[in-house]
């Protein structure tokens, strides 16, 4: 990809300006508090830009267009339903949440069951940040950049990536994590539309995009034997949503830093409001991209070749520098929560309250940074891997919200069958991510090919029964 000089002094201001920043958020830093909760004092307009920004990583942002590429307008399933999840959980999670003033999601597993089932859900989510959330947006931020820089190699462009995003979101923490983010949503928002507009005025308008694509790529729904996603495989998105948006530290620990509980429901549900969104400024795009390009290798080639063919100098640089922002997003989102999560979680709760935990958790910041950074190129080595460690979410994630759902909702489910459940649905769902995905031990046995949201769905049942049904027999009363 070409770039004039206007493109890259704009990319190197962005730059620029969010090290600045970093640095400036954190000289007013005076505790834990502040560090990793932005002092809870967090606006609405910030949590909801933070929390649509840090979704929107550089994958994303290609990938989500690249997919509607190649599957059409189903893929606009996996954003509407954020809607819904977002909207559940500012109207009946987040204020059990604020109420108890947990300073991560894991925290409320102590409060409702014991440590052991706060630290199991804890050690699961920071191996999910370093290797898949972080590493991930590091590696696709790594290709990115070596497109837009092509002297630049894999390591390197994933080291740049790395330390500018750990050296500010170790300086500022989450509070600059949030601005940051903010600032970067606005850009990709902005990025997305002029894509989206000059898209469309060279294929001739929304009319001529529809002549020129498949019928199938504008139907919302997909018959039950569709490989991307069968209709009746919404349900498990949703759940799947459920981690994403309300347990996983990486998205929600700026809802538990808001000014009050009015700010983190509508900050959450102005992020669910941005989602709905997308349908214009990410999916049109990816339709518009098979109108003009459709013959291409790989669908995550149409966002490039639309900004490298269409865009006039400057308005590219205003483009990359918010796709670069979304990567950016991505990652000091993920460092603030590994760190959060390991010096609040672990050190914290066995060391006391006898330590200076900010420096900790800056300490802890950078050590990220760098086995993230170490990690994140040798997925270039097991790519076809790496898309089935994410798949494996799947198969153990349904454990973790049928035991936080219990925990929320039914006073009587016994610690001791939410550990053991924790344990053996984590146990189950690995083995049967295996099974399934990586040998053909399932299918070799005749039994029937499941949709792996489908297969969600059906563990999470099984085991919210299990739990709900062991509630009956005791009379235990906690908090909920």
């Amino acid at each position: 990809m070409s770039l004039s000089t206007l493109d890259m002094i704009i990319i190197g201001i962005y730059f620029v300006l969010i090290m600045y920043h970093g640095w400036w958020a954190g000289k007013k830093h005076q505790g834990e508090e502040d560090y990793f909760l932005a002092g809870r004092c967090l606006p609405w307009y910030l949590i909801g830009l933070s929390l649509y920004a840090s979704n929107m990583s550089g994958s994303s942002f290609i990938g989500l267009m690249g997919a509607t590429y190649a599957n059409g307008m189903v893929v606009f399933n996996y954003e509407w339903t954020a809607t819904l999840v977002l909207v559940i959980f500012a109207l009946f999670m987040l204020p059990t949440f604020l109420e108890h003033r947990i300073e991560t999601i894991p925290a409320y597993l102590e409060k409702r069951f014991d440590r052991t089932t706060r630290l199991i859900f804890s050690g699961f989510t920071i191996l999910a940040i370093i290797f898949i959330d972080t590493a991930g947006a590091l590696y696709a931020g790594g290709l990115v950049m070596t497109m837009l820089f092509p002297v630049l190699d894999l390591w390197q462009a994933v080291a740049v990536l790395g330390l500018v995003a750990g050296i500010y979101t170790l300086w500022g923490g989450l509070s600059a994590v949030v601005i940051t983010d903010a600032v970067q949503a606005v850009l990709l928002i902005i990025a997305a539309i002029i894509v989206t507009w000059i898209g469309l005025d060279a294929v001739g308008g929304w009319d001529n995009v529809v002549k020129q694509i498949p019928e199938s790529h504008t139907k919302l729904f997909h018959s039950s034997d569709s490989d991307f996603l069968p209709w009746h495989g919404i349900g498990g998105v949703i759940l799947l949503g459920f981690y994403y948006w309300t347990l996983n530290q990486f998205i929600a620990q700026r809802t538990l830093g808001a000014k009050t509980l009015r700010d983190g429901q509508k900050g959450a549900l102005f992020a669910g409001l941005l989602k709905m969104g997308n349908l214009f400024i990410m999916i049109v795009p990816g339709l518009v991209g098979l109108a003009l390009y459709p013959e291409l290798a790989s669908a995550d080639q149409v966002f490039p070749h639309m900004v490298n063919d269409m865009l006039p100098a400057g308005i590219k640089g205003i483009v990359l520098a918010g796709l670069i922002a979304a990567i950016m997003s991505s990652l000091d989102s993920a460092l603030n929560a590994g760190a959060s999560l390991i010096t609040l979680d672990y050190i914290k709760s066995f060391r006391g309250e006898n330590m200076n935990y900010l420096k900790t958790g800056k300490w802890v910041t950078g050590i990220l940074m760098v086995i993230a950074i170490c990690y994140a190129p040798t997925i270039a080595q097991f790519e076809t891997l790496f898309e089935y460690v994410q798949s494996v979410l799947a198969y153990t994630v349904p454990t973790i919200i049928a035991v936080y759902f219990a925990g929320l909702f039914n006073p009587h489910v016994p610690t001791v069958v939410a550990k053991h459940t924790l344990w053996i649905g984590i146990g189950i769902g690995v083995a049967m991510f295996i099974c399934i995905r990586l040998t053909s031990v399932w299918a070799d046995a005749g039994l029937p090919d499941i949709h792996y949201t489908v297969m969600a769905l059906l563990l999470f049942v099984v085991e919210m029964a299990f739990l709900w049904i062991s509630g009956l027999f005791t009379k235990r009363t906690v908090i909920a």
